[in-house]
């Protein structure tokens, strides 16, 4: 049936069924994205820089991208919402102190930084935020515990004060250099879901939204300035008038001087513009040399 000595081909070697699509391997996805910059795919390099999206760069990346937009090919879809280095936080990492910074990061599946609270690696297992004030870099479970045990306490002091609670949310403490934050407003996650990665965007759009707009200032004139500039303006068509007229008068002066010392000879050739003889009207207007 086959006519190859008898072999029967079934429905599989006929019939060619719909390949399926290559699933990208989730642990490379991963390992891009927390050990790579996400602009030049370059290994993560100290200064390292994050966005309001939560994203990792290397600093010097960012800057060739704001001096020259074409100098990566999908620079405007990875970062075209970076205008400036305002837009950007640099970072204060803490190094992994079990990883020797000999080591590339191609060859090794440690991550070179580690939480400060809990020594958990940012390798992309756990999630990872920074806080948007001073650039500090925390596992979230391990800021989670620290900002709970010192709301916990502050509770505490309230509790035995007889002072009222202030309207006003109080601020947190940075536990690695003690700078003031926002719990809800400064704290920035790393490498977010897309579901999250929306929501940030939405929140940056609205801040942005709010930021005023630059306009070009223009020089308010005093009321007492105004009535001096049309007088400016008359003096200077007088000025010219005069200094033309003494011109011409002098010009007029040298022109005299001259025709004085001609001899009648070079006089007659000048004229004084008047006809000496009767002109016809078939001779007027014309000029004739032997007239």
């Amino acid at each position: 049936m086959g006519n190859d000595g008898g072999s029967i081909p079934d429905r599989r070697d006929l019939v060619r069924t719909k390949a399926k699509a290559e699933q990208a391997d989730k642990a490379n996805q991963t390992r891009a994205k927390w050990f790579f910059c996400a602009l030049s795919k370059r290994p993560l390099q100290d200064p390292i820089v994050s966005c309001a999206l939560g994203k990792l760069y290397n600093k010097d990346s960012i800057l060739e991208y704001l001096l020259d937009k074409a100098a990566y090919g999908d620079g405007e879809r990875i970062c075209g919402h970076i205008r400036s280095l305002k837009d950007v936080k640099t970072l204060k990492l803490t190094p992994n102190p079990s990883m020797p910074p000999s080591v590339s990061l191609d060859l090794t599946s440690r991550s070179p930084f580690v939480c400060p609270l809990n020594l958990k690696e940012m390798n992309g297992v756990q999630p990872f935020v920074y806080i948007s004030t001073c650039g500090c870099v925390f596992s979230q479970a391990g800021l989670k515990t620290v900002v709970s045990a010192s709301s916990t306490a502050k509770e505490k002091n309230q509790s035995s004060s007889e002072s009222e609670p202030s309207p006003e949310p109080e601020l947190e403490i940075c536990p690695q250099c003690a700078t003031k934050f926002s719990l809800k407003e400064d704290v920035v996650m790393l490498n977010p879901s897309p579901e999250e990665e929306a929501r940030m965007r939405e929140k940056m759009e609205l801040q942005r939204s709010k930021e005023p707009k630059k306009s070009k200032k223009r020089k308010n004139v005093s009321s007492s300035d105004e009535p001096e500039a049309p007088a400016k303006k008359k003096a200077l068509p007088t000025m010219h008038s005069s200094i033309a007229a003494a011109s011409r008068a002098a010009l007029a002066m040298e022109e005299a001087k001259r025709k004085a010392t001609m001899s009648d000879a070079v006089k007659s050739l000048y004229g004084d513009g008047k006809s000496s003889r009767n002109e016809t009207f078939m001779t007027r207007g014309t000029f004739t040399r032997y007239a």
